[in-house]
């Protein structure tokens, strides 16, 4: 979510009222580039965000699981997770009319948040609520949580790590994809 954040708000803002990246864009670098920093700067806050969020779960929860066997998983869905949201949030920010970007985050976030497993188990869901489970399988968010309890809390029920891996790649494609093309329609804008 902070790499959403990192990235929408921002780049509304340098695209519509401060023209702030039309400076970066005449710079010597190809368009890909810039759009490209920019992700990489996104990242980099929502990474920084999760070390943070870290010892807050410590101290909040007392300990948090930990297993050495799990820390390659951990890392490679925190870093995918970081990707995918930022290209979220090019997406968004890039799609989405500078006038209307309150009401779409109000709009995005909320949906995001619920159907994104963070407050439950996503296997848990089958038995009573299929059609829920379904809906929560379309957001990247549901497999950086599953990811995450696979990584830290094997016991608890969880989408294999594997598959959350893949589907974070798949999601960075397609994310990767419309964000470029949002960036590049709003940059020769």
């Amino acid at each position: 979510m902070t790499a959403i954040q990192a990235m929408a708000f921002p780049l509304v803002a340098e695209f519509s009222w401060t023209k702030e990246i039309e400076d970066r864009l005449l710079a010597p670098l190809p368009l890909w580039a810039v759009a490209a920093e920019k992700v990489v700067f996104a990242t980099l806050r929502a990474l920084v965000a999760s070390a943070v969020m870290f010892p807050i779960g410590i101290g909040v929860l007392g300990s948090i699981p930990y297993r050495a066997d799990g820390l390659g998983l951990l890392i490679g869905v925190l870093l995918l997770g970081s990707l995918v949201g930022a290209c979220i949030g090019m997406t968004i920010g890039t799609f989405v009319p500078p006038t209307k970007i309150n009401i779409a985050f109000a709009l995005i976030f909320t949906p995001l948040l619920f159907t994104g497993a963070t407050q439950y188990p996503w296997p848990s869901l089958a038995q009573h609520l299929r059609w829920f489970q379904v809906l929560s399988a379309v957001n990247p968010i549901t497999y950086v949580s599953e990811g995450m309890r696979a990584a830290l809390v094997p016991n608890i029920p969880h989408i294999p790590g594997w598959i959350c891996l893949l589907a974070l790649v798949g999601s960075l494609a397609l994310f990767g994809t419309l964000g470029m093309i949002g960036f590049r329609h709003r940059a020769i804008d």
